[in-house]
Formats: C-alpha cells, structure tokens, sequence
C-alpha cells in the first residue's frame, strides 16, 4: 500500500469529549503526550488542535510503520486515521481526489463500499445525502466492480468537509484511556513477576503517571533479578512515560522479621513493611495512591482477609487493577504489552525465598499486630536505613 500518499493523522479519541469545560486540559495533555512520543520517530511533525479534531501532520519523508507504532501506544486515542488533506476546490475535484485516494488505498477493487459524508462547514452547497450519493456514483463509474453495501460495507469512504476537506477509509484502533498526566501519580510496587507490570499499565492508562518501588534483598536476589526488573520497568515507561523507580534494599528487615516472627506469617508481615516502606516514598513523590499487581485468591497472601491485614498499615488508598482478574487476562495483557517473556525470566524475587510450606492464608490483623511486637526492638531503625540506602533512578522507554 502507497503511504507516502499520507501527508497527515487524524487523531480520534472519544472519552475526552464528554469532559465539559475542563476538555481542553485532557486535549493540551494529548497533544503534548503525542508530541513527546513522536520525538523518538524519524520524520517531524507538526501535531494541532481544530475543531475537536486533532492532526498530525507530516512534513518530508516519514516512517509510516513507525509512526503508527508510536501513536498506538499514546493513551486517549481511541482511533488512527491516516488521512489524506485537499482544499475545497468544488464538487469536481473532491471527487477526483476521493477516486484517487480509493485507486491509490486498494489495488484489489473487489469490495463492497459505502460513503459516509460530514459538514463541519454548512455553508458547503451539497448536504451530506447529496455528496453521499453523487461521490457513491463516480467511484462506481471509475471501477464498474466494486458496489455499494449502506449496511456492512468492506470499506467506508470518510469525507468531512472542513477548512480542509478530509478523505479517509482507514480507522486503526488507539490505545483509549485517558492521556497520561490528567490523573496524578501513584506508587507500584513492582515485583519480577507477570502481574505486577499489568497493574502499572491499567493504572496509566486512566491518566496516571507512575513511579515505582522494587524490593531488593542481596544476596538473596541477584544482580539479574534487579535488571529484570528495570527491563520490566523500561517497558512499562512505553506506555507511562517515564517511571521513578526506587530500589529499597530490604535484606535486613526480611531476615530480621525471619528471625522474630512465626514462619507461617512470614509474607504477611513483609508485605506489610513493604507497603510501608513503598508509602513513606509515595509521599514523597506526592503520589496519590499505591498501586499493587494483587488478585483475590491468587496466593495465601491474596486471599481477602490477607489483603485487608496488608492494607491496614497504609493510609493511602491502595489500588488493585487486576483484583477480579484471572491468571489468564492478565497474562494476555502482558502479552500485549510485551512484559511476559520478561517477567517469566526464573530470577528469584525476595518474596519467593522465604515462603513458608503452610503460610496463613486468614490472619487476624489483632494477631498479627501481635506478632509484630516481637520486632519492636529493631524494626524502627533497619526501617530507616532501608530508606536511606534506597537507590533511586529514572527509568525511560527504551
């Protein structure tokens, strides 16, 4: 297919238009999140707001595959239309144009078609019937084998009369969601594991920007283990933009907690340091929330009374994006965002060395306050020392 014959996007999203006076603030966020992704790309482009519509206009040579690429990963587009621009010329010369794009965009012309006319600009001469049905008619007289289907055409054939007037018949599907940036930001707990990435990816995609806090315990975990997680962490950043990621080193807490606390709740009470530890720089980051990969039922440490035992220690709302989901969905959309042949890499995380054969799967929270107790000791300065020797780095899409 010809793509050069492309000069220009036209740039579909959907949620944000039902967001009444605040609108242009989700459109500026796009288009400048569109903007920063297409830096990355060979070509330049000049990306503008007109009418509820946004463009992206190429000038010179340009990578068609890869600016799609770039554009599919944006959130708040909803669809991607390479879109061909003509000035309004009269009747005669839009059909022209309109043949030659349908000439130029299909090669096999065994299709059924339909036009699907808008005017922006009601002072065109032509109501959109009218240009349907006249524009219908020469490109049935310019290739006698197509025909017209008005209810499941192959191809529709856009043409929206606007200061330019626009030709299109191609929609690839966006990302949707919110653009990045619209929602504030919110902590992950990231692990090695397949969920954790997921949970970053659902929780951007409604607008929030992301940083991030992995678990560290050398030489328990090695080396590979903290690069998997900033490869994990890298994609993600195609989505989300840039992610903050801090590298708590959490040896000491974990084989102190080892020490003091019954085996069987063990991973109870880590996970609940964790999260405290991941909230102390979540507000830092002046983050809104904490955002986890957890799943009810998934492990002893997800079962609702797990879950609720965790969530105690925090102030801030702890957000779970897969929480209904089953291995299955959220494997596909690790798939689809190409973290699962990261995550599935078999570096020990901290969370898999210590687990105890029978862990309690419905604590009490009176009791495991309880058990914490034995930690009083120690537990308030190894907390500050595994803060202050956290390791932070900003972490960008490759």
């Amino acid at each position: 297919m010809a793509h050069m014959m492309y000069q220009a996007f036209l740039i579909k999203y959907a949620e944000i238009a039902i967001k009444g006076k605040n609108r242009h603030l989700f459109e500026d966020a796009l288009v400048s999140n569109i903007r920063q992704q297409l830096k990355r790309v060979d070509g330049s482009f000049t990306v503008r707001k007109e009418n509820g519509r946004i463009y992206v206009e190429t000038e010179g040579d340009y990578d068609y595959e890869e600016t799609v690429e770039a554009l599919q990963k944006i959130f708040g587009i909803v669809g991607i239309c390479p879109v061909v621009l003509v000035e309004d010329n009269g009747f005669d010369a839009l059909a022209a144009d309109v043949v030659a794009h349908v000439d130029a965009a299909y090669p096999d012309k065994n299709f059924t078609f339909k036009v699907d006319a808008r005017r922006a600009r009601k002072n065109y001469p032509m109501n959109s019937m009218e240009i349907n049905a006249a524009l219908g008619e020469k490109i049935l007289e310019a290739f006698p084998e197509t025909r017209v289907d008005v209810h499941s055409p192959q191809v529709m054939v856009h043409v929206e009369i606007r200061p330019m007037i626009n030709i299109y018949s191609t929609e690839l599907p966006g990302q949707g969601g919110m653009p990045l940036g619209t929602a504030g930001r919110a902590m992950l707990l990231l692990s090695g594991g397949i969920d954790s990435p997921v949970a970053g990816y659902m929780v951007s995609r409604r607008g929030v920007s992301l940083e991030a806090t992995y678990f560290h315990a050398p030489p328990y975990t090695s080396e590979r283990a903290k690069q998997k997680v900033v490869d994990l962490a890298k994609k993600v950043a195609q989505y989300s933009g840039e992610i903050k990621l801090h590298i708590v080193n959490f040896t000491d807490i974990q084989m102190y907690i080892y020490e003091k606390c019954p085996h069987e709740e063990l991973t109870i009470i880590m996970r609940r340091y964790m999260m405290k530890i991941a909230e102390h720089f979540a507000n830092e980051g002046n983050c809104l929330g904490l955002v986890t990969g957890e799943s009810i039922g998934q492990v002893a440490s997800q079962t609702m009374q797990s879950l609720a035992v965790t969530n105690a220690v925090c102030t801030l709302p702890v957000y779970r994006p897969l929480i209904a989901m089953d291995k299955q969905d959220i494997v596909h959309v690790a798939e689809k965002i190409d973290t699962y042949e990261t995550s599935i890499l078999p570096y020990e995380d901290c969370c898999t060395i210590f687990v105890a054969k029978h862990p309690v799967t419905k604590p009490s929270l009176k009791h495991i306050e309880k058990s914490e107790m034995h930690l009083a000791e120690k537990i308030d300065e190894l907390y500050q020392a595994a803060i202050e020797t956290t390791e932070t780095m900003v972490i960008e899409a490759e």
